[in-house]
């Protein structure tokens, strides 16, 4: 009997015990919506009013400084765009930023900003080539240097590109080898997903400010009016990623966006310093033909109304049609920029990018949803709005860049004899 209880105390002994495997959690941790909607949302912050007044003070000085630089023109605002992105570039190389491992890697942090101009050299070159070579065809020497640096452009930027790529390897040192790959790693992504994106601003910047100004202001229209409209209303969280953003919020700013979109374009569109293409990088003022989209048509309300009735037309720019399609992406998909940057703050447990803007954050903090509209609003002017036909100004645009200046007074004078014999 007491063997049996000795062989059954044995069998059950820890040693002897079979492990129970349990599922591994995640460490990271998520609000409860039903605790969400008592502490968290601005309908009951107990400190919005305050934080609300810090917003609106740096948001008033932004606009203003905002206002100034689109006065003084294209060539202002591309120098806007680049000191944005030189510091959203900082805001995220930092976020990763190990001191100690700095301290041992001499010249190593260069080699972000090395990748980072890189990639300014190439972009902007290839944006901007029409602008610069026109800008320098009244010097003869300073346009075949031009011509040469934009012919080569692409072997300039790949060489420039290797030069990094073996300064990295060079700088290779042992026991922060899986550091320096991170950065090395870190420094393609911010490249790829932030300077790319807002690189496309430069490219609708000189097919007319409209094109820039336009998607910026519409995500800046649906920004406050999710804020505001969250700020009274908001009850339902919309999303985890983003715990005061709610439902009645995104709905509010989604009407308020169309219908901004709507009388905004007719706004714009009626100034050719906004609707004129800038085709060298001067300041001066801007005189053009500002095309069909800019052009007003009349619409009668025959049969709804009487004849008689002040108001029975309406005079609507054919831009406002596309018009709708930028304040849809704006109100449902460019959110979704913010989303992403919501969860890759909480990524890396961080509440900000930075704390250059009171009240907003850093940079990138405010930019999230400007990088994805920026991209739409290129890819739509370029498929639906551009003329695809061959013109004058595509013809003359290759024949700047790709020939010679003697190959251009040969073309010249054979198009002039040719044209003497037709005639």
């Amino acid at each position: 009997m007491q063997n049996d209880r000795t062989s059954a105390t044995t069998a059950l002994s820890p040693e002897n015990t079979p492990r129970i495997r349990h599922r591994k959690r995640s460490n990271e941790t998520f609000s409860d919506p039903q605790r969400t909607n008592g502490s968290k949302l601005l309908l009951n912050d107990q400190n919005k009013y305050k934080s609300m007044r810090i917003r609106v003070n740096s948001s008033i000085c932004m606009l203003g400084t905002f206002v100034f630089i689109i006065y003084m023109g294209h060539l202002y605002i591309w120098a806007m765009v680049l000191v944005i992105q030189i510091y959203m570039a900082k805001e995220l190389f930092n976020l990763l930023r190990r001191v100690n491992e700095d301290k041992s890697l001499p010249g190593f942090r260069l080699l972000n900003w090395h990748f980072f101009f890189t990639a300014v050299l190439f972009a902007y070159g290839r944006f901007l080539s029409r602008q610069l070579v026109n800008t320098v065809t009244s010097d003869k020497l300073l346009y075949q240097l031009v011509s040469g640096l934009i012919k080569y452009q692409m072997f300039i930027c790949y060489f420039l590109y290797l030069a990094g790529f073996v300064w990295f390897i060079l700088t290779l040192k042992k026991k922060t080898y899986k550091y320096q790959f991170s950065q090395y790693a870190w420094t393609h992504m911010i490249l790829f997903i932030v300077f790319a994106q807002s690189s496309f601003t430069v490219g609708n910047i000189f097919e007319g400010i409209f094109w820039f100004l336009f998607p910026a202001l519409l995500i800046v229209i649906n920004d406050i009016a999710a804020y505001f409209t969250g700020f009274f209303f908001g009850r339902t969280p919309l999303i985890k990623l983003s715990p005061k953003k709610t439902w009645e919020g995104f709905i509010g700013a989604s009407i308020t966006t169309m219908f901004s979109a709507f009388l905004l374009a007719n706004f714009l569109g009626r100034f050719q310093w906004f609707t004129c293409a800038r085709k060298d990088l001067s300041t001066g003022w801007l005189y053009c033909d500002p095309g069909p989209l800019f052009k007003p048509k009349l619409y009668y309300f025959s049969g709804i109304v009487p004849e008689w009735f002040p108001w029975n037309k309406i005079s609507i720019l054919p831009l406002q049609w596309h018009a709708l399609a930028f304040g849809l992406f704006a109100s449902i998909i460019a959110p979704f920029g913010g989303f992403f940057a919501s969860g890759f703050k909480r990524a890396f447990k961080i509440k900000d990018f930075g704390d250059s803007i009171p009240g907003h954050g850093g940079i990138t903090d405010r930019m999230d949803c400007q990088m994805v509209m920026a991209v739409f609003a290129y890819i739509y002017h370029q498929s639906f709005v551009a003329s695809q036909s061959i013109s004058v100004e595509s013809i003359l645009d290759q024949i700047l860049q790709n020939l010679t200046l003697e190959e251009q007074q040969t073309l010249f004078l054979q198009i002039e004899k040719i044209i003497r014999d037709r005639l």
